[in-house]
């Protein structure tokens, strides 16, 4: 094998590949980035097992083949040679080695056998759809913060994607919780996507999956099986496994009968609670909101370091209300609003807290709140 290629071109491949392998792991081969070259693309394959990523590019291609070399070394090398070198790379298989060239720069890496390499097994996909990237990108972006990192509940380790009815009918829907907050995201459901199974997008996968989201105007086909997820755009597909699991009734928190209404500017009462959470303990990080006739008091007592209070004007007409959150749950709804005001919906002191944008309905995020 080998093949010239530009450095940018290779940089982003490769910096692709890397991302999804695992730093530790007891086998070699998955440390490896597989390269097949052949007519005018290279492309470059990493799988952790559970994740897989092939990015193509443009090269010349003086000799096809393959070959598979340690991701994070290939990708250090290239990162570090100049801007705009055009970079060769040649493989030897009997001395198992693999050549990097640009310009007066030559590496020598060694490389490990291409039938070694795993490639995950092909899946039939129930439903297959086209999204635009930034539909995608707002259905994970405003739901992943409120994913679960506790392993016990594997079933929240992920962001549950399927097909919802709502008042405008079917919707393709987002949810995310970890049993102190969920986000419950809604778009236009795309044709193809009605037969699509319910499945629980790893956390992992959302973030390997947001390197392929920056271009609003490009189409990503999607793919859904009962265990496999695929995302795709002309020059990279990212396949995953799904977790095995039944995502709770997340409908059953979601409160309908809240009546005390909020309405704040979302970007000012982020920065107050931000403010002001800075005397909290970090072990509670508790944050009191105090609510009456179109005022608001944010206040933090922490009895070892001290107390703080900030005052916001808002728009409230309900009755006198004082209720606590975690500071961290309420900076990272509030930093989800891309609307200028924010709206919250009261019940009681020791019930859960609906925020949504405005009078937008798509994006709904509850959160518990906490003795203060």
């Amino acid at each position: 094998m080998k093949f010239s290629i530009e450095r940018a071109a290779l940089l982003k491949a490769v910096a692709q590949a890397q991302s999804v392998v695992e730093r530790r792991n007891t086998i070699p081969i998955l440390a490896n980035v597989l390269i097949e070259a052949e007519g005018e693309h290279v492309s470059f394959r990493a799988t952790d097992l559970d994740i897989e990523v092939v990015d193509k590019a443009f090269a010349q291609v003086e000799r096809a083949g393959a070959t598979t070399v340690s991701a994070v070394m290939l990708h250090e090398i290239v990162r570090k040679l100049p801007d705009g070198a055009l970079v060769s790379l040649t493989d030897d298989p009997a001395a198992g080695r693999l050549s990097v060239q640009a310009g007066r720069s030559h590496f020598n890496l060694a490389t490990l056998p291409r039938e070694d390499f795993p490639v995950m097994a092909s899946s039939e996909y129930s439903a297959n759809f086209a999204a635009p990237a930034g539909v995608l990108r707002r259905l994970f972006d405003k739901s992943k913060f409120a994913i679960s990192t506790e392993e016990t509940r594997y079933y929240l380790n992920g962001v549950y994607m399927h097909v919802a009815s709502a008042e405008e009918g079917l919707m393709l829907r987002c949810v995310a919780t970890d049993g102190h907050r969920l986000a419950r995201i809604d778009a236009k459901l795309p044709v193809g996507a009605e037969e699509m199974p319910g499945v629980i997008v790893p956390r992992k996968t959302v973030g390997e999956l947001r390197k392929l989201l920056d271009d609003d105007e490009m189409q990503i086909a999607v793919s859904v099986s009962e265990t496999k997820i695929r995302f795709a755009t002309p020059a990279i597909t990212l396949t995953s496994k799904v977790i095995d699991g039944t995502f709770p009734d997340y409908t059953r928190v979601i409160p309908t009968g809240n009546t005390r209404r909020l309405e704040v500017d979302a970007a000012e009462f982020a920065k107050a609670v931000d403010r002001v959470a800075t005397v909290s303990s970090e072990r509670s990080r508790a944050v009191k909101l105090s609510l009456d006739e179109d005022r608001l008091v944010l206040s933090v007592n922490a009895p070892d370091a001290g107390a703080a209070e900030e005052e916001l004007a808002v728009a409230y007409s309900d009755e006198r209300l004082e209720i606590g959150f975690n500071a961290k749950y309420l900076l990272e709804i509030a930093s989800q609003v891309d609307r200028e005001n924010a709206v919250f919906l009261f019940n009681s002191s020791g019930d859960p807290t609906l925020m949504r944008e405005g009078n937008d309905t798509s994006a709904v995020y509850v959160v518990m709140p906490m003795r203060v």
